[in-house]
Formats: C-alpha cells, structure tokens, sequence
C-alpha cells in the first residue's frame, strides 16, 4: 500500500482584513504570485470537524499559550453536497512547537476516518503510516476525544514563485460553523457566521522567512498581526466557553460597507472537492 501521509512546518502570520480590502490584496499579490492550482476562480471550500476533550483541553493549551501543543481534525475540501463513505478527507494533527506550525495527516475515505476517529479503531495503513495511525488512535482513546465544532469557510490561495516558492498567501471569507451535526454529509445542518462575514483572515505561511516585499505590502496597507484560531472562535461562540482575549471583538473592528448577511443560512457549496489543498 502506498503511503498516504503528507507532512510540513510553516510559519504562520495572520491578519484580520476586511472583505473589499483582501480582493485589492490579493490582486496586488498576484503581481508576484501565482494562483494556487487547487484553488478555482472564487476560491474552494474548507470544512474541519475538530476534536476535543470533554474538559477542551486543546482549547485551554491554546488560552493558556503551551509551547507544545496539538490538535486532531477530520478536514474536508470542497462541495459537502454528496459527500459519502467513499469521499476522500484528511485526518490530520496540527500541532505547535514554539513559533513552528507542524501539519501531520493522511488522506482516508470519509467512513475509513470515522472509523479511526469515532469508532477508535485500527484502520488498514502502510507501514509509513504506522506511527502516524496509531498517534491518532491513542490520542482518542487515551484522551476521550469526541466531536466538538466544525468550521467552515471559502479560501483562496496565492503560491510564491522563483525564490519565493515556500511562499503560501491564503484569504479565508465567510468564516461559519456549528456545535452538533457532525456528519459532512447532513445537508440540513445549519452553520452560524463565527467571524462577522465582512471580514476575512488573510495567512501568510513561509518555509523559513517572511520576503520582503510582503512584510513591507503589510505595513503600507496598516494590516495589524492577530492571533486568532478559527476553532478557539468557534468554541466560545457557541458559548462552550467564555470569550478569551483571542476573540475577536465585533465591538472593535472597522464597519461593513456590505448589505448584511443573515445570521444563519445552509452551507455554502460551491467549490470542487480538492484533497490536497492546505
């Protein structure tokens, strides 16, 4: 069996940017930059159902700013219409060690992952995923994980090119979740906006360092650093949690200039599924 197992370290800078300010971004980045071959005209779909401890332990490793930490999601990319048993999703443990972002996963069909991650059982593997396979089974099973939010949101993606080729640009808008209905596949599951949905989470994520040229495009555009996680966001939206000082504060950030969105609505499908993509 080939492997399936896909592994990287990035260093990751956020910014919370309004909608109509990140299409001028994003096109001034495309001067330099290449749109990224998963990502369509309009951007794909990103779907993660996280995994928690009944206490939420990851989250507090997060509010509590561990130098070592981890997480275990189930993702998904592209249109959740029609996804089955057979769709293809990665299973994946993202985890921190001091300023390093590390992505370990492994690309199984949707029931193969549930079987790993809620039926807690051994699942078939190569013996490159061995290690990998039995981290994710003895994390559920040693901590008790179970199911505890999904995100959602449309990405667009910018990949650098000649010297910049370690270079990754994303632009993540309509940022929504839930806190039950677990199951990709439940079409009439409703999701709740967890960012305000005039705004998005522009990600610039390097190898080894920032270039130049974009650290300078930050500062001549005022974009200010945040420190936000899409999951932290949705746990204390749903109130599974009080809000830390990583929530975003609606109270403090600039005024939409677009018609306001409803509050709730079915989720957004209309991307092409593209395991792959990150």
């Amino acid at each position: 069996m080939a492997s399936r197992l896909h592994a990287f370290n990035r260093f990751e800078l956020k910014y919370l940017v309004p909608v109509e300010q990140a299409a001028k971004i994003r096109d001034e980045l495309a001067e330099r930059m290449d749109q990224d071959p998963h990502s369509p005209v309009g951007g794909y779909g990103v779907w993660s159902l996280y995994y928690d401890t009944p206490q939420l332990r990851f989250y507090w490793e997060k509010i509590d700013g561990l130098k070592f930490r981890r997480k275990l999601r189930i993702r998904h990319y592209g249109d959740l219409d029609g996804v089955g048993d057979e769709s293809p999703v990665c299973v994946e443990i993202k985890q921190r060690v001091n300023r390093v972002t590390q992505k370990r996963r492994i690309t199984l069909p949707y029931d193969v992952a549930r079987q790993l991650c809620d039926g807690r059982e051994l699942v078939p593997h190569s013996p490159k995923e061995r290690a990998f396979v039995h981290e994710v089974l003895e994390l559920v099973v040693r901590l008790n994980l179970q199911p505890t939010v999904i995100t959602g949101y449309q990405r667009e993606a910018l990949v650098g090119r000649d010297a910049d080729t370690g270079l990754r640009v994303t632009f993540d808008r309509r940022i929504r979740g839930r806190d039950r209905d677990f199951h990709f596949g439940t079409g009439t599951a409703e999701n709740r906006f967890t960012v305000p949905p005039h705004l998005s989470v522009m990600e610039i994520k390097v190898n080894e360092r920032t270039p130049h040229w974009i650290t300078d495009l930050a500062a001549r555009r005022n974009l200010s650093l945040i420190r936000v996680s899409k999951y932290v966001q949705s746990v204390e939206a749903f109130g599974l949690a009080p809000r830390s000082v990583f929530h975003i504060n609606e109270a403090a950030l600039p005024p939409s200039t677009a018609p306001e969105e409803l509050p709730r609505q079915r989720p957004a499908q209309d991307a092409p599924s593209k395991v792959g993509a990150q």
